[in-house]
């Protein structure tokens, strides 16, 4: 089964590249990671588990990441939240199993929020919701914060690649998306999240806040006791497989 691909156009007329494989069930769609894009790891082994089983599939890049248009500086929650649901809209029909990674967990429970009718279960890698406030600002240095009040960007150093600018409306911006701040999250789907023990980058303490924030009760949590962020091993892709599986 082949994976066609394409381009959404935005109102501004901003391109999303996307990729989408033609099958049976529930689309299941990707939704990446702050600064990562549809050609990684784990969504390239889902498009290889939908094309194998037939199954309906989806992965696009936000707004300002991989192929898609834009500057990933001009890039906030607000933008790439409306990304994906315009994605969700124009690229399947009928439920959908959202699979998000990092920032793209925060990203799905967002969506699911915004349209409960569309989503019959997600899957959660290293979950990120709220990251801009509650892991990203505290670990800004007083030079990082200097930079921000004079520029309203500062490059933070990745162990992935080349610094990464954050900018004072991505800041800002995020806040007005918390969602840990509630004392109950409306999402009532089944959830499977999938979390390192050894994640620099998200605590597992913090995904775990959010598995027994949210309101539905068929929500398990994993923990991978020596797994990292990405958790891209092949027996972290296999317990990713196993889970899109269960719900899909």
């Amino acid at each position: 089964m082949s994976e066609e691909s394409g381009y959404l156009a935005r109102p501004d007329g901003a391109r999303l590249a996307w990729r989408r494989v033609a099958g049976e069930g529930p689309a299941v769609v990707w939704l990446g990671g702050f600064k990562s894009d549809m050609a990684g790891t784990k969504a390239q082994a889902l498009a290889d588990w939908a094309r194998a089983s037939g199954r309906a599939y989806v992965r696009f890049d936000y707004f300002g990441h991989g192929e898609s248009d834009g500057d990933f500086r001009d890039g906030t929650i607000t933008r790439w939240r409306e990304d994906a649901l315009a994605a969700i809209e124009a690229l399947t029909s009928g439920e959908t199993v959202l699979v998000g990674s990092s920032m793209g967990g925060w990203i799905a429970c967002l969506a699911a929020m915004a349209q409960p009718e569309r989503v019959k279960s997600m899957v959660l890698v290293a979950p990120a919701p709220d990251f801009t406030e509650k892991l990203m600002r505290p670990e800004i240095p007083p030079e990082g914060l200097a930079d921000l009040a004079r520029d309203g960007v500062w490059l933070r150093p990745s162990e992935y690649g080349e610094p990464y600018p954050i900018t004072r409306d991505l800041l800002e911006d995020g806040a007005r998306w918390s969602i840990l701040e509630a004392q109950e999250i409306p999402i009532e789907v089944p959830v499977r999240i999938l979390q390192g023990g050894e994640d620099p980058d998200v605590p597992w303490t913090h995904a775990l806040q959010l598995a027994n924030a949210l309101k539905g009760h068929d929500v398990v949590f994993t923990l991978v006791k020596d797994g990292d962020h990405r958790l891209s091993r092949p027996q972290d892709i296999a317990r990713l497989v196993a889970a899109v599986e269960e719900l899909a």
